[in-house]
């Protein structure tokens, strides 16, 4: 699977704990909801991957 693609979401994670981080430190609920919503869509993201290397390995 695309190495791109899991680094990709590996940022977006660390994006998103960044700004919750930052939204725990300022009290910026907005902050803390759209870093979690990022560390989510990162998740999604690995799983995607993950069921695209199993569908891989299955047919090789």
């Amino acid at each position: 699977m695309s190495t791109e693609d899991r680094v990709e979401a590996t940022a977006k994670n660390i994006e998103g704990k960044a700004q919750e981080a930052i939204g725990n430190i300022t009290g910026d609920p907005k902050d803390q909801a759209e870093g979690k919503a990022k560390q989510t869509e990162a998740q999604a993201r690995h799983a995607v991957e993950d069921v695209k290397d199993k569908a891989k390995r299955a047919l090789d």
